[in-house]
């Protein structure tokens, strides 16, 4: 037929495995942060051909190449859309768009395009550990590291991986019994072959919109991904009306976890307890308490819920119940998510910079009861009248900064009339130090004694900040300043590309 490309792949790389032999391909790794590099220097140590591209070309991709060519692979700075010769698999890290001129080629030239999870799934030898996944809107690290503690508190040999910053493919060959898993929305479009033993879809509500092409269906689709094969038990989030609708279309086990009193198959809490009538003997009369609410150690229902769908997926790997509660007394939260950074004055200063959707922040703000709302920056083509209208009665007044600061301060004149709100500037300024010093003095006038200052963006950093961590300590730093006190460390967080490029 006129106009047909013939496939440029070999025929054995649909069904390609550990042992499929790498050596005779040639690959293009779009995108040289932690999931591209780590691709890139596992295949040419399998003796394929690796051609690295990135759009970008400052000093840390410099040094990032310096160390691929050192290994062996090709690479191209300034240049992501270009096609290379010869290319017969292309391997993307997280955040390039579905729409790039790379991946546009690929199609043309019958080239298939493979994530980086997609790839280390292949590559995992016979008996390698299994895959416990973790995805959803919000909650996907928090889950993924209260996971984590449960499976070590277990005495397991493990490690939180992927979209948390800890690249799978480096992980394949490693001595792990199981490994807990975080996979964002671009991952899993890009993953299909990922079949994992258990996965929780935790949320899903608007955003990445803008990668998406502005399609919730599609986004939402993406996360049902999760639980796309047979083998996969399915857990998902019985509170969440868009979770219900794709666990009801998981092929394998479904367990729900809910914050109400659990019915046989499900998790849920009674009377002060996480509770399991999913991975007992007898679910229609059996029940296991797994761990006290109080056993949670940071706040906020949402975080129950985190609980409760970690535990899920530690019980169907066939975790006890005390390793459960062990384990989430002993996690540790990651930094920027409502991490306290001062008391003074009976008014308490809070970063959440993580939350950079709507409903991350909805789950933040409504954790409290009076509010000072530091928010704004990128914004996702997502609405702002659902958070709003949410925590209208909770504000005491909003400090808006960043790109998307005027879409949020009409959301609020038309849901929170009354809630006094102060508009710092953003990027436009050039002095990102003097605007959040700004709003923090903003943000202390507009406080009362038993108030909380919180900064929860309810968008992306990227149009002020390098990423939402450089945000966050931004904004702890200018706190600091205000209040007259010395920083303290604050332990550090790889970079998983959970925000779109």
């Amino acid at each position: 037929m006129a106009g047909m490309t013939v496939p440029s792949s070999p025929r054995w790389l649909a069904d390609a495995g550990h042992d499929a032999p790498w050596h005779e391909l040639t690959v293009c790794v779009a995108g040289v942060g932690i999931a591209g590099r780590a691709a890139a220097r596992v295949l040419a140590a399998r003796g394929a051909r690796v051609i690295a591209v990135d759009d970008r070309d400052g000093p840390a991709e410099q040094a990032v190449a310096a160390e691929l060519r050192d290994a062996g692979v090709q690479v191209r700075l300034g240049d992501g859309a270009s096609w290379p010769d010869g290319v017969q698999l292309v391997v993307t890290s997280p955040g390039w768009r579905r729409e790039a001129p790379l991946f546009a080629a690929a199609a043309a030239h019958g080239v298939p395009v493979w994530g980086e999870p997609e790839l280390a799934w292949r590559l995992r030898p016979p008996g390698a550990a299994e895959w416990l996944v973790v995805t959803g809107t919000d909650g996907k690290t928090t889950t993924t590291l209260m996971l984590e503690a449960i499976l070590r508190a277990a005495g397991l040999r493990t490690l939180a991986a992927g979209n948390i910053g800890v690249a799978l493919v480096d992980l394949v060959d490693g001595p792990y019994d199981v490994l807990a898993v975080e996979l964002g929305s671009f991952q899993l479009h890009w993953s299909r072959s990922v079949a994992p033993l258990a996965a929780a879809v935790l949320n899903v509500a608007p955003d990445h919109l803008d990668w998406w092409g502005g399609s919730f269906a599609d986004y939402a689709a993406s996360k049902g991904l999760a639980f796309a094969h047979a083998r996969t038990c399915a857990v998902g989030n019985l509170d969440d009306p868009q979770t219900v609708r794709l666990l009801a279309r998981a092929p394998g086990r479904r367990v729900g976890f809910t914050l109400s009193s659990p019915r046989p198959g499900q998790l849920g809490i009674y009377d002060g307890w996480l509770v399991d009538r999913a991975f007992v003997g007898d679910p229609e009369h059996d029940a296991v308490r797994l761990a006290a609410l109080g056993d949670i150690p940071v706040p906020g229902a949402h975080n129950v819920a985190n609980a409760l769908a970690a535990a899920a997926l530690a019980r169907a790997y066939g975790v006890d119940a005390d390793a459960v509660r062990d384990g989430l007394r002993a996690f540790t939260p990651a930094p920027h998510r409502l991490a306290t950074i001062a008391e003074a004055g009976g008014v308490r200063w809070v970063d959440d910079s993580k939350a950079t959707s709507p409903h991350a922040a909805a789950a933040a703000l409504t954790s409290f009861e009076r509010i000072v709302w530091v928010a704004g920056g990128l914004g996702k083509d997502v609405s702002f009248d659902e958070l709003v209208a949410q925590v209208a009665d909770r504000l005491r007044g909003v400090v808006l900064l960043g790109q998307c600061r005027k879409e949020i301060a009409e959301a609020l004149r038309r849901h929170a009339p009354e809630v006094p709100v102060v508009d710092v500037g953003g990027a436009e300024t050039g002095d990102v130090s003097a605007v959040l010093d700004t709003a923090v003095r903003a943000a202390a006038d507009l406080a009362a004694p038993g108030d909380t200052v919180v900064l929860s963006p309810a968008a992306a950093s990227y149009d002020m900040f390098r990423d939402y961590r450089q945000r966050g300590e931004a904004f702890a730093e200018a706190v600091r300043r205000f209040l007259g006190i010395a920083r303290h460390d604050e332990r550090g967080e790889s970079d998983g590309g959970g925000e779109p490029r």
